[in-house]
């Protein structure tokens, strides 16, 4: 009879990484079934208002050449019976709960990375069964109980856990160990090796480092030379090493951010300054909801060519107010592109945040007598647009039919693929009486 301790280590970590396969598309073949089960299907963002870019493709698409980055245009002229889908991120995300709750069952060491993956530290959970034993069991689980495929990777660290998972999908489990690296990826080239880029893998060929083996017996002494302390770790890495734990997906984030693809280049500042608005509203509410406050605002801005740049700039105080997060935003914005440039995508993320609890706020008088209305005030908007919608209580500012508006749709609103929802939901499960 097998006893399932001995197939964990007596020191060290068991990892599991979960990884959906063609999250988005597979959604909605899971909720629609018999219009998308085994057709060509691709979810694009604004496939109505421009060349939309095609996010993620079903795998009877990518049969037939459609990959992700390819333009509507060029997917459809790949395949002319191609089915394209308009992004429902609050579907998403409410798949992307349910089948990190079925992964939350089997231990409570869960990080979520992303909408569709999360990291497992189960070497407490020998109750369940072997390793092999609980991928299978949670794989079965989310294909049975949501109808979402998913490729898992079993190993004794992160970095291997994701390496094992992109081995064979869609609906495999790979087991890699330390001692599989050799073998296994020591003749991929570099840009394979989870960590690196395709710009290092070029300065890594420079130095004639053309493989992850040969990055594994490199000199550490010139990969710290040439790439500083991430030289260590990228031999470290290609050695099948890596310390870092699997953090709590309960903990608090260490920042709270929104983009959006806008549906037309703007670039006037009356147009940027309602995106700014809607978008200081969004990652302020979702601030207030895990009640923190923040220090730091940061801006992204891309460009129809798609660069990026951010910057970033500390407050005096720390604040959970859009108003101040606005303001803040379009003074970086100002401070820092050219009205006459045009932008793609805008993006608001707030950091060096603390909790409303510990947060000690150094008011002037002004604030200071103000702060008990304004909180009342912004707890009822809250409460009142938590019940009825995003729509319910709108500042002036919003009463528009910009494009930016969307981002307070929660079907359609954006990009974000933080994974501060999964926070929310859990402190509420949590909250709620029997």
């Amino acid at each position: 009879m097998t006893n399932p301790a001995d197939y964990y280590p007596a020191r060290g970590r068991v990892i599991l990484h979960v990884d959906m396969n063609a999250f988005y598309c597979s959604v909605h073949e899971a909720e629609e079934p018999a219009k998308y089960r085994n057709q060509p299907t691709a979810v694009a963002g604004s496939v109505e208002l421009r060349k939309g870019v095609i996010v993620t493709s079903s795998y009877t698409a990518r049969k037939m050449g459609i990959t992700t980055g390819m333009t509507v245009t060029q997917g459809l002229k790949r395949c002319p019976g191609l089915i394209i889908i308009q992004p429902d991120f609050h579907l998403y995300r409410k798949y992307s709960r349910a089948f990190m709750d079925i992964a939350y069952e089997y231990t409570p060491t869960l990080q979520a990375v992303s909408i569709d993956e999360c990291y497992l530290d189960i070497t407490g959970s020998k109750q369940f069964g072997t390793p092999p034993q609980i991928a299978s069991q949670i794989q079965q689980r989310i294909h049975d109980e949501l109808g979402l495929p998913c490729s898992i990777g079993i190993a004794p660290n992160k970095l291997l856990a994701k390496m094992a998972s992109d081995m064979k999908k869609p609906n495999g489990i790979t087991v890699l160990r330390i001692r599989d690296v050799p073998g296994l990826l020591w003749d991929k080239p570099c840009q394979d090796l989870f960590g690196i880029g395709r710009k290092t893998a070029e300065k890594l060929k420079k130095m004639k480092i053309y493989t992850i083996g040969h990055l594994a017996a490199a000199d550490e002494r010139k990969l710290i030379e040439r790439f500083g302390v991430a030289g260590s770790w990228m031999k470290r890495a290609a050695n099948g090493l890596d310390d870092s734990p699997v953090s709590d997906e309960r903990e608090k984030n260490k920042s709270i951010g929104h983009t959006t693809t806008l549906p037309a280049d703007i670039s006037k500042m009356e147009d940027v300054q309602r995106v700014m608005l809607n978008l200081a509203d969004q990652v302020a509410r979702r601030l207030r909801r895990q009640e923190l406050m923040a220090q730091t605002v940061q801006i992204t801005i891309r460009t129809p060519d798609m660069k990026t740049i951010t910057r970033s700039q500390s407050l005096d105080t720390v604040t959970e107010q859009a108003e101040d997060i606005y303001r803040e935003a379009c003074e970086l914005y100002r401070r820092h592109w050219r009205e006459d440039k045009p932008v793609r995508l805008l993006g608001i993320t707030l950091q060096n945040l603390v909790s409303k609890e510990d947060s000690a706020l150094q008011l002037d008088l002004f604030d200071y007598e103000q702060q008990p209305k304004k909180e009342s005030l912004t707890r009822t908007m809250d409460m009142l647009r938590d019940r009825f919608g995003e729509h319910a209580v709108l500042t002036a500012g919003m009463l528009t039919d910009d494009p930016s508006a969307l981002i307070r749709n929660h079907r359609r609103r954006g990009t974000s693929l933080q994974t501060d929802f999964l926070h929310e939901d859990r402190d509420k499960n949590e909250q709620e009486p029997d």
